[in-house]
């Protein structure tokens, strides 16, 4: 059998023109894998290296990883910190501002991530996921200083978790 080497190219495509596809197949019932960008969902999911996959939010809960669009055209994958009514505050893990939307612009419900380029599924229902969620949530009026510390001493002697 013959192996060739082939060689993989990124497609970079702009979030204006990505996000709603994305939107259009979560509606259609598909589920769907993004890459992550950026840095608001630091220490345990990095950018350019982790993926979240996604389906359409039948039941949202505090806890919950989701992406919503906050404002026309501008998504964020962060967790919900409060639902009151039809509005949602959202943090991201590596954040200390919230951010808020309403219940009907969540668009996508996070099934779990592909970490580190493992092949495995980590589910957000999983022991090891609630695990992290709620120390993280507890951990929230020191996050600061934890997340000053992750970034300007642990990943320069150590790189990321």
């Amino acid at each position: 059998m013959n192996k060739q080497n082939v060689e993989r190219e990124d497609l970079h495509i702009p979030n204006g023109l990505f996000f709603p596809e994305v939107v259009r197949l979560l509606k259609e019932g598909y589920s769907v894998t993004i890459p992550l960008k950026g840095y608001s969902m630091r220490p345990f999911l990095e950018s350019g290296r982790d993926k979240a996959v996604l389906k359409k939010p039948s039941s949202i809960s505090v806890g919950e990883p989701v992406l919503c669009e906050i404002f026309p055209n501008h998504f964020v994958l962060h967790r919900i910190i409060s639902i009151q009514g039809d509005d949602i505050t959202l943090l991201g893990d590596g954040n200390i501002v919230t951010e808020t939307c309403k219940r009907d612009n969540v668009v996508g419900a996070v099934v779990g991530f592909y970490r580190k380029g493992r092949e495995s599924l980590d589910k957000t229902t999983g022991r090891k996921w609630k695990i992290y969620s709620a120390l993280w949530m507890f951990l929230r009026p020191i996050r600061r200083y934890l997340l000053g510390i992750y970034s300007h001493v642990w990943i320069p002697l150590f790189g990321t978790i």
